[in-house]
């Protein structure tokens, strides 16, 4: 009896198309919305929800295709290669975004969160405000944003694949 091995790449690749897809329209709606300074908290709701749909499809899908095993190993591979798949999407998505379609994006949005800091805490000193400031440009580099949009996509995406993997691991039995 010959034992069926899926594949991880198989697997990832449209599931991560599809999550990566799916976030990009989903920015481009907020932007359409003219709410793309504003972060609506829906936003990360939907797309958290979509990063978990697609993370959990693909890995049932791999376990199908496995002949019905599943090592919580096989689950993190699966999951994480969703995860990087769709983090690149968004990461293209990004440079394109900041660079071709709202070039202003970096100086609008350190505007929007300087007047949104002013609005949270109106007792800040002018020096507080500068040094926040300076904190936020730094972090407001593409390179920065990459990474951090990188990292964060395979935190969450680890998360999902461990919690899937322990509730649908199926261990191989030793004899097959």
């Amino acid at each position: 009896m010959e034992t069926q091995k899926a594949s991880v790449k198989k697997i990832a690749l449209p599931y991560g198309a599809v999550l990566g897809l799916f976030t990009v329209l989903l920015s481009v709606v907020v932007y359409v919305m003219d709410m793309t300074y504003e972060q609506p908290w829906w936003q990360g709701a939907i797309g958290f929800i979509a990063m978990i749909i697609c993370i959990v499809l693909g890995i049932k899908t791999f376990k199908k295709e496995n002949s019905g095993f599943l090592s919580l190993g096989e689950a993190i591979k699966v999951g994480l290669a969703v995860a990087i798949v769709a983090g690149i999407f968004g990461v293209i998505f990004n440079i394109i975004f900041m660079n071709v379609i709202e070039p202003d994006f970096t100086t609008n949005m350190l505007a929007a969160t300087e007047e949104n800091m002013i609005e949270q805490n109106p007792n800040m000193t002018q020096e507080q405000i500068d040094m926040a400031m300076s904190i936020s440009e730094t972090m407001m580099s593409p390179l920065i944003i990459s990474a951090i949009s990188i990292i964060m996509t395979l935190f969450f995406g680890f998360i999902i694949s461990l919690i899937s993997g322990l509730v649908m691991k199926v261990n191989r039995p030793a004899h097959i």
